[in-house]
């Protein structure tokens, strides 16, 4: 099999695809995630957010590797992998949001996750 065969998930090599993608794009995304949880926007205004950076993905793996500009098999491939990291990044900021901000009612349970207090017995 040749190096630069097209894979199910990446178009030029898999190395491209990490570094554009998942390193850039996906960094990029996480803190696209964190920024939308900080400010409280919904989740509609991240995957808003997150087609546009899509977007600007494939133009990097056009104008530097080649890649194709308007494929829409692997623009759906880089936006679903930062959808992924956008929202978890996200849900990473909004757990540490409601354990500080809501520490009388919420502790964290987790690196994403935020569980109710047990009312207190008077």
């Amino acid at each position: 099999m040749d190096g630069n065969a097209n894979g199910l998930i990446w178009e030029v090599s898999i190395w491209e695809f990490v570094f554009v993608t998942v390193l850039l794009a996906g960094g990029a995304a996480y803190l696209t995630g964190k920024a939308v949880a900080s400010a409280w926007q919904p989740n509609l205004q991240l995957a808003a957010y997150v087609l546009l950076l899509g977007l600007a993905t494939r133009f990097i793996h056009f104008a530097l590797f080649n890649g194709t500009l308007l494929s829409p098999y692997y623009y759906i491939v880089d936006v679903l992998v930062l959808m992924a990291i956008a929202f978890f990044g996200k849900r990473i900021t909004r757990a540490r949001q409601m354990s500080t901000q809501y520490s009388f009612q919420y502790s964290r349970s987790g690196p994403i996750n935020w569980t109710k207090k047990a009312a207190a017995d008077s």
